[in-house]
């Protein structure tokens, strides 16, 4: 095969093509900076030095609505846990949202929707699995004929919140829901 690509392929080209993907062909090599380099991570994250709620702490509030009978309800779950409502099971893996000092606010959780299989008795597929935005729902959607989920909280706390005058508007999240 080689002795075929000889012919039609230049030998430059060809030994262009040999060298490792990742080495350019103009690269130069380069040292950084000892001030600019990456410096070790901390000892101690950030839940276990208090600078935030710990995720099983957290309490997501998420929206279920069921299009076949236009019943919705809110649901509240902990990181890691799961409910079944119907034919349905809604599992929780994470919620976070935005410090109060921080823009755009938003608020999110990382979902997964389990929908009960038609004809059998308890064998659910996997329909949904990631992240879904408060403030940009379009962001990811939940693509089922039947069954809808969205994120309307995440509550959480963060260092000096508790000073604020006004709780409903340091949370990041509005009153209206």
């Amino acid at each position: 095969m080689r002795g075929a690509l000889a012919l039609l392929v230049p030998l430059a080209l060809l030994a262009a093509c040999e060298r490792e993907a990742d080495e350019p062909a103009d690269a130069v090599a380069t040292a950084i900076p000892e001030d600019l380099q990456q410096s070790a991570l901390p000892a101690q994250p950030a839940a276990e030095a208090g600078l935030g709620t710990p995720m099983a702490e957290r309490i997501a509030t998420l929206g279920l609505l069921n299009k076949r009978n236009n019943v919705s309800q809110d649901i509240e779950l902990k990181p890691g846990e799961q409910q079944r409502v119907g034919d349905v099971i809604v599992r929780l893996q994470a919620c976070e949202r935005t410090a109060p000092w921080e823009m755009p606010k938003e608020t999110g959780a990382f979902v997964q929707l389990l929908v009960k299989e038609r004809g059998t008795e308890d064998t659910f597929r996997k329909v949904f699995s990631g992240w879904l935005f408060k403030n940009s729902p379009s962001l990811n959607v939940v693509e089922h004929p039947i069954y809808d989920v969205w994120v309307k909280d995440c509550a959480m706390d963060f260092p000096g919140e508790e000073d604020a005058p006004n709780r409903a508007t340091a949370s990041g999240s509005d009153a209206a829901g």
